[in-house]
């Protein structure tokens, strides 16, 4: 495999084996050793809530108990998904009440010997700052993760605050979902299986990125033509599917410590799938960038595929392409699933 330019690293996230983890035929922990014993990538990302039942209290000895078992493997955590549950059951968590749900994940996440942790853009919101003396206790960086809509036009007190604490603990990871110039193949056909309107499909296909596309979801939403069941399906239209482009993100990528290399399905005939990735990849290598650039599925939502085989295609697809980044370099394709 290419290798990446040097202080970039190719991860694969743990969340790519999700359909694996909820058939319980094998431990949670037990499935994400396998991304590095089956030598895909030897770091990886997890996700604190899928690897324990005593998710979000601390799992300190389980976390080290894993942790030894990658590092015996060759491998070890990048960063962990962790999370704020904004209610208690009855009402909504004070801001202190919030920063000690988030603690003991921040530790269980040091014990898995992990560089940092993961939280939703803005969601931490006023204790953002008040996990800074944690964080350096712990050696742990906190990304907060921007993907879909999120650009810094529509969400710039999110983007300034990170800048405002101007922490090394404290960075940028953007999801490459941000950047789809059209949407996945797959996808466009379960829509079209779901008898929704061909003529929306059409619209979808060919003018994704146009603003009259947007409002056109919207409206078929409201108009209640969903059927029902890819309505959890359509819903991706509005948040996990993106239609900006690298200029859109070019004055937050400074702050920038980690990257997800989004991927649907591996169809990329027109360059819908690598486009991306080079567009990212050429911008990084001009902001001196470090840090890591995972792997992550989510087309499992729809598709079926062997989790391990996908993950182990757009590696090597995203190891050719972030290996020669120059935006002249002709394009590598990967095959279709």
């Amino acid at each position: 495999m290419n290798a990446p330019p040097d202080g970039w690293t190719l991860s694969a996230s743990a969340f790519n084996l999700t359909p694996e983890v909820v058939r319980a035929e094998h431990a949670a922990p037990d499935l994400a050793l396998t991304l590095v014993e089956r030598g895909l990538a030897s770091e990886i990302e997890v996700e604190l809530g899928q690897l324990w039942r005593g998710y979000p209290a601390a799992t300190v000895d389980e976390a080290r108990t894993l942790r030894d078992r990658l590092h015996a493997a060759g491998g070890r955590v990048s960063i962990v998904g962790v999370s704020i549950d904004e209610w208690d059951g009855h009402r909504r968590r004070t801001e202190d009440e919030r920063l000690a749900f988030l603690e003991p994940q921040l530790r269980t996440s040091a014990a898995l010997g992990a560089r940092g942790v993961r939280l939703p853009l803005g969601q931490a919101g006023g204790i953002l700052e008040r996990t800074v003396p944690l964080l350096e206790e712990l050696d742990l960086v906190l990304y907060e993760e921007a993907q879909g809509h999120q650009t810094p036009a529509a969400l710039p007190a999110d983007y300034a605050r990170i800048a405002e604490i101007d922490s090394p603990h404290v960075r940028l990871l953007l999801d490459i979902s941000m950047l789809m110039p059209a949407l996945p193949v797959t996808y466009l056909d379960a829509l079209s299986r779901s008898g929704l309107d061909p003529a929306l499909v059409a619209v979808l296909r060919d003018h994704w990125r146009e603003a009259e596309t947007h409002a056109a979801v919207i409206d078929h939403l409201r108009s209640g033509r969903v059927p029902g069941p890819v309505h959890t399906l359509y819903m991706n239209l509005l948040v996990r599917f993106g239609r900006s482009d690298i200029a859109d993100v070019a004055s937050v990528l400074p702050l920038l410590g980690g990257v997800h290399l989004k991927f649907w399905d591996l169809d990329d005939a027109d360059h819908r799938l690598s486009d991306p990735i080079r567009d990212v990849g050429t911008a990084l290598a001009a902001t001196g960038f470090t840090g890591t650039l995972c792997s992550e599925w989510g087309g499992q939502e729809w598709l079926d595929d062997d989790p391990w085989e996908m993950t182990s295609r757009h590696l090597a697809l995203a190891a050719g392409i972030l290996s020669d980044r120059h935006p002249s370099a002709p394009p590598q394709e990967a095959s279709t699933p």
